[in-house]
């Protein structure tokens, strides 16, 4: 566990960030259970030179402060996310998870109000600063992959620690495919899905934002979106969970939002702006170790054999004009074991029931 964790933080001061000297860190976590590792993490950033700033948020405690907020909490944090990405160089975020509802009584209205606010420190520090994020295994996060917790800190670990300069190579002869592509279809259970990524370049992601890491994301045109999707894992947000949620597009607008669960609830979240019912991502998964949801996107979004489709904000890095205070990740895994599925790229089948089939992709099959 110890060599795990220190191999984790070496890899995310080294590699993730890229620590150079004087750079200043600010490493955010949510318990005192990541103690070990943060020390580890103190001491790789230190002897690369950096200044590691370190802030511990209790979850629940937070909840409470959400809970009781006015607008002068708004001006305040605000002011407190625009010192951070003044004086900061990089950021390491350390979730741990508690209680999935724990936000549920939070007032919607603070909370967009709160992302409104927000907005502008936000893509500063998504966009001009070095950050990574990752969540730091709980018992919750055991009972959700139905595992003990010695079971799930050990898969977890794993799963953090691939070799990402390996599948940076490796993904290499996908993304050269995707940036040349114009039209993709999605054809799933309940999925037939058309648009155009044409000209959006296609961004690998591989452990340098992320951990743990592993895929590749690019952006529809914003209007160019047409038919219907079916996700098929567990979407969290907000301190809700949805269901079978299944999105109708129009010229890119989703005009009509299902689920297993509250269908106005939902619909609210698609109204919280204009840029909510159109979507920033389209992006395959293939980290090789994560096979199942456990409604933690960190790990759901790169399910080998997944892909996911995002309603709202894009990346500036792949920008195709949609902005929103939102950014859901939604999964659809397709994998034989979850009913299968195709993508094409300008009409030419590239992944069949979550394996590749073109012979320069698929390494990423990971076939033993």
């Amino acid at each position: 566990m110890d060599n795990k964790l220190k191999e984790l933080a070496k890899t995310i001061a080294s590699y993730s960030i890229d620590v150079k000297k004087g750079e200043k860190v600010f490493i955010a976590t949510e318990s005192l259970e990541t103690r070990d590792f943060v020390s580890y993490l103190i001491d790789e950033i230190t002897n690369l030179g950096g200044i590691p700033f370190v802030n511990i948020v209790d979850p629940i405690l937070n909840t409470k402060l959400l809970e009781t907020a006015n607008d002068d909490r708004v001006e305040l944090s605000k002011k407190y996310a625009e010192f951070k990405v003044d004086n900061f160089d990089s950021f390491v975020q350390i979730k741990y998870r508690v209680n999935d509802y724990e936000n549920k009584n939070v007032s919607k209205e603070f909370t967009k109000k709160l992302g409104k606010a927000l907005k502008k420190t936000q893509d500063i520090k998504i966009n001009k600063r070095k950050w990574v994020l990752l969540n730091y295994p709980s018992e919750l996060d055991s009972y959700k992959a139905r595992m003990t917790v010695s079971e799930f800190k050990k898969y977890a670990l794993d799963v953090m620690t691939v070799d990402y300069r390996k599948l940076s190579d490796m993904i290499k002869p996908l993304k050269q495919l995707m940036d040349k592509t114009d039209k993709v279809r999605i054809v799933s259970p309940g999925t037939d899905l058309t648009f155009s990524i044409k000209g959006m370049k296609s961004i690998p992601c591989c452990g340098d934002k992320n951990i743990p890491d592993g895929e590749l994301y690019s952006a529809p045109i914003k209007t160019s979106v047409n038919g219907k999707i079916t996700y098929n894992t567990p979407s969290p947000y907000q301190g809700e969970i949805y269901t079978d949620v299944c999105l109708e597009f129009k010229d890119g607008k989703i005009i009509k939002a299902t689920c297993n669960e509250d269908n106005e609830k939902l619909n609210e979240i698609f109204n919280s702006d204009e840029g909510a019912r159109y979507v920033g991502e389209f992006s395959l998964g293939f980290n090789p170790k994560i096979l199942y949801p456990m409604g933690d996107i960190l790990y759901d979004e790169k399910i080998l054999g997944s892909l996911h489709f995002t309603p709202g904000q894009a990346y500036k890095d792949c920008y195709n004009g949609n902005d929103s205070m939102i950014h859901w990740d939604m999964v659809l895994i397709q994998r034989s074991d979850y009913g299968g599925g195709e993508i094409y790229f300008d009409d030419v089948l590239i992944r069949k029931d979550g394996k590749f089939v073109l012979d320069e992709l698929k390494p990423l099959n990971f076939e033993r």
